[in-house]
């Protein structure tokens, strides 16, 4: 079986527990073939920590979830120094915290204190982290997968521009359709029966996902690409050269890592579909969920009741292809 089959594989067993989310898995599959991290969005219930547990699942990957919570410390997601006797010796050792996985769930990021979500960016963008003096490196396959609330804000703590920024992917999840919602009803149903037995379904090695990572780092991009991914990001800093309305509602635009994150997002949307080489409509397909977060709206756009999403589908129409 070829990489990008394993990978297919991986994809369908997560359908089967997600209904009516193909999107939002196959986002989770580029995130984690672009070895980025993942900011996942949406109202209670729709399936946000269920799919990083089924990525989980169906690899042969260590996974760990950490609940924030206001009263968390850095150090219980890091690990910490602690002392130990030894032949009537004291001495010091690091204790890993949950930090130390293949995929880490970071749940209700935005209810932990500022302290709290820096202790991630160490993590998330080295993948290291520092504990009394010494770094500890974190494992070849290392994903940070983070949920948040968009309407519960009391008691929250929003996350700052620069740590959004090293989050690769900003996935929205909305409801499904109503066969979906039937579908959920009969899987949930069917989950709290009698478990089956012999279900000889072997995990995805982790070997696959890193094997897939330099095979995406082959697919071919263009100049006249390059310069798309190049545009868009100077459209979000310079969107006056293309609209006066469009300028009016952006305040702050995309950083360099938004460039590199369509390049690479790009890439593994063209590999999936087993595709050498990068079409516009690969940097059109990722665009949403790499820019999103990334794109600071003015006073105008929020009384104009203009999302990030309305400004990307605008700029899309804008920017040509040279």
């Amino acid at each position: 079986m070829s990489t990008l089959d394993s990978v297919r594989k991986l994809q369908a067993r997560m359908g089967e527990s997600i209904i009516g989310q193909e999107k939002v898995i196959e986002q989770l599959i580029i995130g984690l073939l672009a070895n980025g991290n993942i900011l996942m969005e949406g109202l209670p219930g729709l399936a946000k920590t269920r799919a990083v547990k089924s990525m989980a699942k169906n690899m042969d990957a260590d996974f760990s979830r950490i609940q924030f919570t206001p009263d968390l410390l850095p150090s219980d997601i890091t690990g910490s120094e602690v002392l130990y006797t030894e032949s009537g010796q004291p001495t010091f050792r690091f204790e890993a915290g949950p930090i130390f996985a293949n995929i880490v769930l970071a749940d209700e990021i935005n209810r932990a204190p500022a302290k709290v979500q820096a202790a991630l960016l160490e993590a998330m963008e080295e993948r290291q982290v520092t504990v009394a003096g010494t770094t500890h490196k974190m494992p070849p396959l290392f994903i940070v997968m983070a949920t948040q609330n968009p309407i519960e804000q009391e008691g929250t703590y929003p996350l700052p521009e620069a740590q959004m920024d090293r989050f690769l992917l900003h996935v929205y999840i909305d409801y499904g359709t109503e066969e979906a919602e039937a579908q959920i009803i009969r899987l949930v149903r069917g989950e709290e029966g009698p478990a089956i037995s012999g279900d000889n379904t072997e995990p995805v090695p982790q070997q696959v996902i890193l094997d897939a990572r330099q095979e995406t780092n082959r697919i071919q991009v263009s100049e006249i690409i390059e310069k798309y991914i190049v545009d868009l990001i100077f459209a979000t800093r310079y969107p006056e050269h293309y609209d006066e309305k469009l300028a009016t509602w952006i305040r702050i635009g995309a950083s360099p890592r938004g460039a590199i994150g369509l390049d690479r997002c790009a890439r593994v949307h063209a590999w999936l579909r087993n595709r050498d080489h990068v079409l516009p409509d690969d940097v059109r397909a990722v665009a949403h969920g790499v820019l999103r977060h990334r794109i600071a709206l003015s006073y105008e756009a929020n009384a104009d009741g203009v999302s990030a999403n309305d400004v990307i589908d605008e700029i899309l129409k804008l920017v040509a292809v040279a």
